[in-house]
């Protein structure tokens, strides 16, 4: 059976004007944050040690671990709480109906027995306090007039709990039950964060009028703020404190973290501030922020997570990166197969490297979507969803001057012929466009609507498939096609094409779930009853050896054929990426690349039958 051997995550799902609020277990060093429907396990001490957890209905927008570690809970966009195990499969204990809309922030009491959730709802019910086991609710939260942003615990007795909100109020609850105890309108902009310190002794608000207000944690009672001296200039979006309660870190849309001393008089001053890399873009504000142990972690606009040592501040963070939307395409470069290139729609293009994950991203000079992609050694050719096909030569981590071809139509795929790179197949709806570097030598008008395409490594022959499921092989000579034969044996359209690595097969999968692997020569059938899939085929590949092919579908799962073999003899990996695989490559004969709608690449290692 296929082991998962390394598995390179998702970024944080972000939106611009808004924080996030990311979490941690002190114990394991784990981080947990969301995007789309998943929970993200990471470990800090080694990032590709990564677990997902992927059973909400909705997507999810935040999570914590429970005090003492055993269990998390995570919150969605239709006001849904999960409770489940951190060990065992994730084992569901859980799961309440919280507000009527989305949740933003959630928070145990310190001893695990309840939880306080805050965001969007209808009428007063923006803020509920529960007890986690049986979901009853401890205490009535009036006095919030809008979306309230943050909530927050404190952690010792007598247990009070703090929010705040898009309606610039901080509001101070007493309990259980919790009952409304006063308001502080201090700031004047929406109050995006509050946190409690380790001891309970002081609660601070951040905001987006860039000022942070400290306050008595059991009287509520304004005691300070953090000084405007070297303060930031942006909207604050988080903050985290210190284990020991005498600092805190807080990340701002001004592009910056700091970390601040909490002085005797209650009053908080920078103590240095972070800079983050980045290329100075929006992309590179920062919208979320966690002090972990000796780890202070931020996360910009874009994704990237950057991980500080608390003990070293003026060493160099270690980055983490990786895409934050569906992965459409990946490509394993034949002279470097454990180097990995994926693409998602938003036009990122991200490096890989197996063994160690994320080597950088691909700057393009272009910003266009990306729809189709195909990489040889020295280059990429992209398109978008307009009717231009980007040649990007590639220079190290850099891409060179792009070239941008118009042709005519929008591009349905994408092929090299592998011994003369510059020759390029493009498949069109109406037919098919060779092009020669950045020139377009010819457009065949094919007569049938076509869906996908391939060419010969020589770039002697081309097959391309049909919206009516026939295979149309053309033999190419100079600039023109000429149709030698029709396959025929699939019921729906063709999704995917490919020659085998030694030129002697062709496998093509289609929207009806089924693959076919072909003999070249005799044009015949050589493995039928490839029908295992439940939904559409999106992606195929084949091993460097020939020996097998691996399909990726919409039903999320990848599976391997072995040729020789028959088809019921092929290893299934289920559940590959939530959403569905959309992208697939085998970097040697036993391990597979996936990708898909999870933004996630995973590297599966093959254990012999």
């Amino acid at each position: 059976m296929p082991q998962l051997a390394e598995a390179y995550a998702c970024v944080p799902s972000t939106e611009r004007g808004r924080g996030i609020l990311i979490s941690g277990d002190p114990k394991s060093n784990r981080l947990l944050y969301t995007n789309g429907r998943s929970v993200i396990i990471m470990n800090l001490n080694n990032p590709l040690d990564v677990a997902v957890y992927a059973e909400h209905a909705y997507p999810a927008t935040v999570a914590r671990f429970s005090p003492n570690g055993e269990w998390i809970a995570s919150a969605d966009v239709s006001g849904t709480v999960r409770i489940w195990g951190t060990h065992n499969d994730f084992v569901l204990k859980n799961e309440f109906k919280v507000l009527s809309g989305r949740i933003d922030d959630l928070q145990w009491s310190a001893d695990g027995m309840r939880i306080v959730a805050c965001g969007e709802g209808k009428g007063k019910s923006l803020v509920r306090a529960f007890m986690w086991d049986s979901g009853s609710t401890v205490g009535d939260f009036d006095g919030h007039s809008k979306r309230v942003l943050s909530c927050c615990f404190k952690p010792t007795r007598p247990f009070r709990i703090v929010t705040c909100g898009e309606d610039f109020l901080v509001n101070f609850y007493e309990g259980p039950p919790f009952k409304f105890k006063q308001s502080h309108r201090d700031h004047s902009n929406f109050v995006n964060c509050v946190r409690y310190s380790p001891d309970g002794s002081k609660f601070i608000t951040v905001s987006s009028d860039k000022k942070g207000l400290i306050f008595d944690g059991k009287t509520a009672e304004k005691i300070g703020e953090l000084s405007s001296e070297d303060g930031h200039k942006g909207s604050i979006y988080a903050l985290s404190w210190s284990p020991d309660g005498k600092q805190i870190l807080t990340v701002s849309a001004d592009k910056s973290a700091k970390v601040w001393d909490i002085c005797e008089d209650g009053n908080g001053k920078v103590n240095k501030t972070l800079t983050c890399p980045g290329s100075g873009g929006v992309d590179d504000m920062l919208v979320g922020g966690l002090w972990q142990n000796d780890h202070i972690v931020t996360v910009s606009l874009g994704g990237m997570i950057s991980i500080f040592s608390a003990s070293d501040l003026d060493k160099a963070p270690i980055s983490l990166f990786g895409h934050m939307k569906n992965i459409t395409s990946l490509a394993v470069l034949k002279n470097d197969p454990k180097l990995i290139l994926s693409t998602s729609y938003d036009g990122l293009i991200v490096k890989w490297v197996q063994g160690v994950g994320y080597s950088g991203k691909l700057q393009r000079k272009e910003t266009s979507q990306i729809k189709c992609f195909a990489a040889v050694e020295e280059e990429i050719v992209s398109s978008g969803f307009d009717n231009t096909v980007w040649r990007v030569p590639l220079q190290g981590d850099q891409c060179g001057d792009a070239e941008s071809v118009d042709v005519g139509s929008q591009p349905k795929d994408i092929s090299h012929a592998l011994q003369s790179p510059e020759l390029v197949l493009v498949s069109i709806d109406s037919g098919a466009v060779l092009l020669r570097g950045s020139k377009v030598v010819s457009t065949i008008n094919l007569g049938f609507t076509v869906t996908a395409s391939a060419i010969a490594p020589d770039g002697s022959e081309a097959i391309i498939g049909g919206q009516d499921g026939k295979l149309h092989i053309y033999s190419i000579a100079g600039d023109t096609l000429t149709e030698e034969a029709v396959l025929e044996k699939h019921r729906g359209a063709i999704s995917v094409i490919r020659y085998s690595p030694d030129v002697s097969m062709i496998a093509s999968g289609d929207l009806n779930r089924e693959a076919v692997i072909w003999d070249r020569a005799s044009r015949e059938v050589k493995l039928k009853n490839m029908l295992y899939h439940t939904a559409r085929i999106n992606c195929l590949a084949w091993s460097p050896d020939n020996s097998m092919v691996a399909t990726g579908s919409l039903d999320t799962c990848v599976i391997i054929y072995e040729v020789d073999k028959p088809a019921s003899s092929r290893v299934t990996i289920k559940g590959a990426h939530l959403g569905g695989v959309y992208g697939i490559a085998f970097t040697d004969e036993h391990t597979v690349v996936s990708s898909g709608e999870d933004a996630f690449v995973r590297v599966w290692r093959l254990t012999p039958q």
